[in-house]
């Protein structure tokens, strides 16, 4: 028997590009001003002391230190950057 290969594949293909987010440095680090600390959508993690926010709620260090996090009840969780001595 004549047989068709199965059709259809060509209209697949458009899922998105994974956006890699996530937090990318780790309690304990030491970073320099403008090191990216968290990627994220909405913001799961606040802006502490020395951290800024970009518009896509991106957490960013101000400032030369080491990154730590923060759990503060019903406030959420804040990261933030202590300046080292």
């Amino acid at each position: 028997m004549a047989h068709k290969k199965a059709g259809g594949s060509s209209r697949n293909g458009r899922d998105s590009q994974s956006k890699r987010l996530g937090v990318k440095r780790f309690a304990g680090e030491l970073v320099p001003g403008g090191s990216i600390l968290v990627r994220q959508r909405g913001t799961p993690i606040k802006p502490g002391r020395n951290v800024g926010r970009g518009k896509d709620d991106t957490l960013f260090a101000l400032i030369d230190g080491r990154v730590q996090f923060e759990h503060r009840g019903q406030r959420g969780r804040f990261v933030r950057v202590d300046p080292v001595d």
